[in-house]
């Protein structure tokens, strides 16, 4: 039966070639959404690494003060803010904060401990950050230590706290990265004192980077961060807010500053990462609904054409059920027809690496497309198989 279908609907292909091409170009939108869907829910179920609920971000610009005078007010300012009672925490942090839309990436080398031999490493998320950034951020430490007081004396290498992406891509075999060594060009090395779970700046969404940690110490006069992460308390709003953009005005001669709330900046950054997939998605709603369209009137048009010979099959025996199954099997394989065109240009994907997504991701999405186009070809030709079954024998001999 199945061959019978798969000859008969190739006799027919030219007259079904314009709805074949059609029923292509539908998988390949709905391959490139799936793509996009499942890449984006993949992201989406990492751990995000941080609380950002309660949290606020102050920047500040430093005006016309001399760079000499710029830190010992930035630590006079810091100390204003710790001191305000509707303050739970507040960290230095360079401009890469989270869901700022900017980042800090660096390439750095693996230094194998055994015999000193390099690797080189994708590109790593570096944060620049004061060590109170774990109590205001709820950062989960899985192995190691945070910085502390005895980071601030210089030594033979520069204390970083890693992340579990970058342990993994650091040892592959799952060895603990803990006093593993990364190695720059004309740079101080560093050395591994601790791993968080994880730390997304860049959100939910977004493919998730190996991040490093550095130190903004106490003493440091080669750096000045102009942003600080406050935790603030519950009820904490407008008031506040103003309170804490005067404090800086009044210590920093010349200073400014602004402040958002990370759960604005999240919902801002989460409406631009998903204005893409949403755009595609309402472009294959109307191309499944033009499809759907083509499917059902070829049908009607071939039930239409073939009263006679449906007719002569029931009066020989066929059953209503048989004839229903036959022209559900008839659009079923029109579109494996064009399913296997656009298998053949989605197969590519995985097999070329394109744009780095993980094989799966195109497997899953090409199953989903699949599924979609055979489910929709289903429903369409639910009514127009009744439509067939219901032909009586006599009527239609006799309108022949």
């Amino acid at each position: 039966m199945i061959r019978h279908l798969f000859t008969l609907m190739w006799n027919r292909r030219r007259a079904n070639a314009l709805l074949v091409v059609e029923i292509f170009l539908a998988f390949v939108v709905l391959f490139a959404v799936g793509t996009i869907g499942t890449n984006l829910w993949a992201n989406y179920r990492q751990p995000l690494g941080f609380d950002y609920a309660q949290v606020w971000q102050l920047n500040f610009t430093t005006g016309a003060q001399p760079r000499t005078e710029q830190f010992g007010t930035q630590r006079q300012l810091m100390a204003e803010l710790r001191a305000n009672p509707q303050v739970a925490g507040a960290a230095l942090t360079a401009g890469n904060t989270p869901f700022s839309f900017n980042d800090s990436q660096t390439r750095l080398d693996f230094v194998e401990p055994h015999d000193s031999t390099r690797r080189p490493s994708g590109p790593i998320n570096t944060y620049y950050i004061g060590p109170e950034l774990r109590a205001v951020m709820n950062l989960e430490l899985v192995a190691g230590r945070w910085f502390g007081p005895a980071d601030a004396v210089q030594g033979a290498h520069v204390p970083v706290v890693i992340d579990e992406r970058l342990q993994r891509a650091m040892y592959p075999d799952g060895r603990s990265a803990l006093n593993g060594l990364l190695a720059g060009n004309n740079e101080p090395s560093r050395r591994v004192i601790g791993v968080v779970r994880a730390y997304r700046t860049d959100g939910e969404l977004q493919e998730p980077l190996p991040s490093m940690f550095e130190a903004i110490l106490p003493n440091d006069t080669t750096f000045l961060a102009q942003s600080v992460l406050l935790r603030v308390k519950p009820g904490s709003g407008a008031a506040l807010e103003k309170q804490l953009t005067d404090d800086v005005r009044r210590i920093g001669p010349g200073w400014t500053g602004t402040i958002r709330t990370l759960t604005d900046m999240h919902t801002v950054q989460m409406k631009m990462r998903l204005t893409k997939p949403l755009l595609l998605g309402s472009m294959s709603v109307f191309l499944l609904l033009n499809v759907a369209l083509g499917l059902f009137g070829v049908l009607w048009l071939n039930i239409s054409r073939r009263r006679g010979e449906l007719g002569v099959r029931r009066a020989m025996g066929a059953t209503a059920g048989g004839i229903s199954r036959q022209v559900l099997g008839e659009i079923l394989v029109l579109t494996t027809f064009g399913l296997a065109l656009g298998l053949l240009v989605a197969v590519q994907f995985p097999l070329l690496g394109v744009q780095n997504v993980r094989p799966d991701i195109y497997f899953t999405a090409m199953l989903l497309a699949a599924g979609a186009l055979y489910l929709l070809a289903t429903v369409c030709a639910l009514y127009p198989s009744r439509l067939a079954a219901g032909i009586q024998p006599a009527v239609a001999l006799r309108e022949e």
